[in-house]
């Protein structure tokens, strides 16, 4: 049995492993659920760096987190939501659709990646949905997240996630069509 002291002098190393592990465990699938909702890739791993500062904050309670997943998930979704209600994001939509009146016709580096992926087309179809269809569908399908779990994430009835899934798909094949018949 070690001591109390052996036991405070091992906590930071404890706790940077952790947070470690939840970094490459969720990084990337937490940037990309940011950043379905700004569609910014910097602004989006902002938001994921301030999820992860909170995960450090609350590790002394981890033991009172019943799911890990779907509660980082909640406090990415929330902080982006916060993100978009914000006056900086507004400002900076404003000056980068200003921007990119006077810039190149190049697209920026991470829209490149999101181009050459096989899913070009779904993922862009998905980013035109409006937000309560698109987080629903990213959960079920890309995060492969059970009714209950989304329910319990983005705090509604399993009914409720139900119906938006299905609205959802059903725009997302309008898209989807809409767009085959542009080609």
């Amino acid at each position: 049995m070690t001591s109390l002291t052996e036991n405070e002098s091992d906590f930071p190393a404890r706790k940077d492993a952790w947070l470690e592990a939840i970094m490459d465990r969720y990084g990337e699938n937490l940037t990309k659920m940011a950043y379905n909702y700004v569609k910014d890739w910097k602004l989006a791993e902002d938001i994921v760096q301030d999820v992860f500062v909170v995960c450090c904050h609350q590790y002394d309670k981890l033991y009172e987190i019943l799911d890990f997943k779907p509660w980082i998930y909640r406090i990415t979704i929330n902080k982006s939501k916060d993100m978009l209600k914000s006056a900086s994001y507004r400002k900076t939509v404003v000056q980068s659709s200003l921007l990119t009146i006077f810039k190149s016709n190049d697209p920026p580096p991470d829209m490149l990646l999101i181009e050459r992926s096989e899913e070009e087309t779904l993922s862009k179809s998905v980013l035109e949905l409006p937000v309560k269809y698109r987080e629903v569908i990213i959960l079920y399908y890309y995060e492969e997240l059970s009714i209950a779990k989304i329910g319990d994430i983005l705090n509604m009835n399993s009914n409720t996630v139900k119906t938006r899934l299905k609205r959802g798909r059903t725009q997302l094949k309008n898209v989807l069509e809409r767009g085959k018949r542009h080609e």
